[in-house]
């Protein structure tokens, strides 16, 4: 075998260092805010707040969050999965949360999530299109759900500066 083709089958074999970078990236942090570093101590009160006429709250960018990252991990793992329609589906009507346990409830949704996406990764091949899909990957999912997810915490640290409530 050739060199180049010598490296290809160790980049697809040796999947480890790809997992680990991913798994960093959808964790949060490096470059980027974690959600849990954006979310922190934020009171409560101030959840439903739309600074400036913005169209967003921080508890719907957070349930947004949550909402297309279930869609993302139950469409890469269930071929039966139906997706909510966008955008409706997507975006909470309630500014804010009815109270603080569906706040916590929303968060720690996310992270469970999160970690089944995870799991998923580590059990799946990256490359291999998904069956019920049309050419995704778990890769493409992964970078989805990281893309998704920086672009609108990077708004909710924007809300809080605006509300003064950022560090």
């Amino acid at each position: 075998m050739d060199r180049e083709t010598l490296l290809l089958m160790n980049c697809i074999t040796n999947m480890e260092p790809l997992i680990e970078e991913l798994k960093k990236l959808l964790k949060g942090g490096g470059a980027h805010v974690g959600l849990k570093d954006a979310t922190a101590d934020i009171p409560f009160e101030l959840l439903g707040e739309r600074p400036y006429a913005l169209p967003y709250s921080i508890w719907q960018l957070v349930e947004h969050i949550r909402i297309a990252q279930w869609d993302m991990l139950e469409f890469s793992k269930d071929g039966n999965h139906k997706s909510p329609v966008w955008p409706d589906e997507y975006w909470p009507k309630e500014v804010a949360p009815t109270d603080k346990s569906s706040w916590d409830k929303a968060l720690r949704q996310i992270e469970e999530d999160l970690k089944a996406f995870v799991e998923l990764m580590q059990q799946r091949d990256l490359y291999e299109p998904i069956a019920h899909g049309t050419g995704q990957t778990i890769l493409r999912e992964a970078f989805q759900i990281v893309d998704h997810a920086a672009y609108h915490i990077a708004e909710i640290v924007v809300i809080r500066r605006l509300l003064g409530i950022w560090k």
